[in-house]
């Protein structure tokens, strides 16, 4: 049996913890990424390139039995800010390692959405993400492609980036003895530990969740306010809590699931091309349209 699994993504925060935990597993770990990995066990083998590059997506999956896509440009703000990097990288290139799946005949994808996805916030990175749900669902309905979707939700823990949102509370605690929000004093979070989080994912690769949307959350919501306390006590800093309650764009404040689908009206206008009369239109066009060619 093939034991091969390529990472796509993988030297960033969630992708490489979960590719630590695949190669305890016992399989054969690819990482695919666009920078080189500080994570890199001996027993991986890491290829350097665009998500874009198809033949080189085609290449690396050749024979792999699972492919997982932490690939993205995953940080709100910086989505925000560049809507169609977020589409080339999050939608595109997700179709991309879909298709050379699809050649390949891998059997299970499984890509790292997000709690946003069936919410009003989120911006340009929730689109990006609902949208490739809907594609990996319909290569599984055309073509037969199992998948596993993981919607994760505020991950936190060792070899997260300067853009996380509980690195830059702890950072900016440490180094200026002070605790600060930038947003809201009500809001609510489901932290969810790195390493917890990786070894859930790779239940993804279990019949039990083939073609299912899985969510990876903590235990139970936390308001902010209490880990802030935490924090000030763990660090011993006494200094009140500073929220700078400003509009935080595309950040939920209580929940993610409030998504509310717009719904579509019909308009008929009062005067209208009869079908027949258009119909006609048509065949008088296309006629022409072959009298020109001849002539």
């Amino acid at each position: 049996m093939r034991n091969k699994i390529v990472v796509f993504g993988g030297s960033g925060f969630i992708g490489s913890h979960v590719a630590d935990h695949l190669s305890e597993a016992g399989y054969e770990v690819i990482i695919y990424d666009i920078k080189d990995s500080l994570y890199l066990r001996d027993d991986q083998e890491i290829v350097i390139g665009d998500i874009l590059d198809f033949k080189k997506v085609e290449n690396v999956t050749k024979d792999a039995m699972a492919v997982y896509n932490f690939a993205a440009l995953a940080d709100l703000d910086e989505a925000l800010s560049k809507p169609v990097q977020t589409v080339e990288i999050n939608l595109l290139g997700t179709i991309r390692i879909l298709e050379a799946c699809r050649k390949n005949d891998v059997k299970r994808f499984v890509f790292a959405s997000t709690v946003y996805v069936n919410s009003k916030e989120g911006g340009f990175y929730r689109c990006s993400k609902k949208a490739a749900e809907e594609y990996i669902q319909e290569y599984h309905n055309r073509y037969g492609l199992d998948y596993c979707i993981l919607r994760y939700g505020s991950l936190y823990g060792p070899r997260c980036g300067e853009d996380n949102g509980l690195w830059q509370i702890l950072n900016n605690a440490i180094k200026t003895g002070k605790l600060q929000y930038m947003g809201h004093p009500d809001s609510l979070r489901d932290y969810i530990h790195v390493d917890n989080a990786a070894r859930a994912s790779l239940k993804a690769l279990n019949n039990d969740f083939k073609n299912q949307h899985i969510i990876l959350t903590g235990q139970e919501l936390m308001r902010v306010l209490d880990l802030l306390k935490m924090i000030g006590e763990i660090l011993d800093i006494k200094k009140d809590i500073e929220f700078q309650d400003t509009v935080y764009t595309g950040h939920y404040i209580r929940t993610p699931y409030s998504y509310n689908e717009k719904v579509g009206k019909k308009y008929i206008p009062s005067m209208h091309v009869d079908l027949g009369q258009g119909i006609l239109q048509m065949i008088n066009e296309i006629k022409n349209s072959a009298t020109d060619q001849k002539d």
